[in-house]
């Protein structure tokens, strides 16, 4: 009985890769509620062991009596500890090495990786299948919000039907304050830079490849199906202007960057891009950096989760939850499926889509070129839902703005290839596509 009751308390091991600001982080939550975290998960969990770069660094967090490797992947052959926290980051690199090896030594693994899981997730969760331990990855997709933990376990008797996001603060913050303040992109990404909202290279961020990370893992949560980033559509933030946001706010909408995967009678289509919202709609509502996840679902209908999706604090109460499910013993299927391996399921190309869109030009202003646009339109088979024009400057630039009726992607590309080459229109066109909700 005494040997039981040992076992009960015996404390979970866990070794952290990565003391950056999220591993500080983690460090920080187990130490200032260890003792609320002790009692929700059955007994204490310490950190015996880490990796990072710099062992010199001050991180604000004590490291004495603790176990020091010079390499990630010595963790996961380290017996004093039991779960590997893998905060390194890339897609691969030391970050798969140590997942990978953690998860062949038996070991349970709990990361914050999304490019990981989003190119090489179907592999690491046969991995983890065939070790019969957690990959777990909370923290993974949208920092502090539970939205994992909503698919996989809240919403596991649901069919999920659409699943619609903001996945990435940066994007946000800039398109709020371009909006709040009628400034253009690069000197607001500048700003997001000077406060840390911004990396010094943004295109991960901006060219919506975070997001895109984010939203391949959704898709394969909501519909059981393998990860498949390769098949998600990709555009950024970089070609919205002010001009853009003004007037979407005089039709009534606001810019986000979205991530969207819905089932189609095709299979499932997956997009990350500009999208303009109905002012009046939840996702329109959500500012700065904070993220937001809208869930349709059969039974229990529209769930909409939204808090901060990145920083120390909300990634870390992201591992911490993980790693208090894994020292309570429960155990739930990498991608919410009992299958070692879901099914590859059919991608819906972006030039299958249809809805309404929004489309900006700068054209000379001069008798006919609006006769020569509507024309290509309607050889296209492309229906106006309204028009905006302000202002005349007869021989320079305006910007005419053109809605579309619920119409045919593929349509639109080949309409707007014939209007870029008209020797009245100034720049490429931009076009913004236009969600219901």
């Amino acid at each position: 009985m005494d040997s039981l009751k040992r076992e009960a308390i015996r404390p979970l091991k866990i070794g952290i890769a990565g003391l950056g600001t999220v591993g500080a982080g983690v460090m920080r939550l187990l130490r200032d509620n260890a003792e609320l975290i002790t009692a929700r998960a059955g007994r204490p969990i310490v950190v015996t062991a880490v990796s990072a770069r710099d062992r010199s660094r001050d991180r604000g967090v004590a490291l004495d009596g603790i176990r020091w490797h010079e390499t990630p992947a010595a963790l996961a052959t380290d017996d004093a500890v039991d779960v590997v926290v893998e905060l390194v980051g890339g897609s691969d690199g030391p970050a798969k090495a140590l997942v990978a090896q953690a998860l062949a030594a038996k070991k349970p693994v709990v990361t914050a990786n999304k490019a990981l899981l989003a190119l090489h997730g179907a592999a690491l969760a046969q991995a983890a299948y065939q070790a019969n331990v957690t990959l777990a990855y909370e923290a993974a997709v949208a920092g502090g919000i539970p939205v994992i933990k909503a698919l996989r376990e809240g919403l596991a008797g649901n069919r999920i039907d659409r699943v619609a996001g903001i996945l990435n603060g940066t994007c946000n913050y800039i398109l709020t304050t371009m909006r709040e303040e009628g400034r253009d992109f690069a000197e607001v990404l500048a700003d997001a830079q000077a406060l840390g909202y911004a990396e010094a290279d943004p295109a991960f961020d901006i060219d919506g490849v975070d997001a895109a990370h984010k939203l391949a893992i959704l898709a394969a949560l909501a519909f059981g199906q393998q990860v498949d980033f390769a098949a998600v559509h990709v555009e950024g933030i970089r070609r919205v202007s002010a001009l853009d946001i003004k007037f979407a706010e005089e039709l009534g909408y606001r810019i986000k960057l979205l991530g969207i995967a819905h089932r189609t009678a095709e299979g499932v289509a997956m997009r990350v891009h500009p999208a303009m919202v109905p002012r009046q709609s939840l996702l329109a509502s959500v500012e700065g950096v904070y993220n937001a996840v809208l869930l349709e679902s059969d039974f229990a209908g529209t769930v909409f989760l939204q808090g901060r999706g990145a920083g120390a604090g909300p990634t870390a109460s992201a591992v911490v939850a993980d790693l208090i499910d894994i020292a309570r013993g429960t155990r739930v299927p990498v991608w919410g499926t009992a299958r070692s391996r879901p099914e590859a399921g059919a991608a819906v190309p972006i030039a299958h889509h249809t809805g309404a869109y929004f489309l900006r030009l700068m054209v000379v202003d001069q008798p006919g070129v609006l006769a020569d646009v509507t024309a290509i339109l309607r050889e296209h088979h492309i229906s106006l839902a309204s028009m905006l024009q302000h202002g005349r400057k007869p021989g320079e630039a305006v910007p005419i703005v053109l809605v579309t009726h619920d119409t045919h992607e593929a349509a639109v590309a080949a309409a707007l290839a014939r209007i870029a080459d008209l020797e009245s229109v100034l720049e490429a066109p931009n076009l913004i596509r236009i969600e219901p909700k």
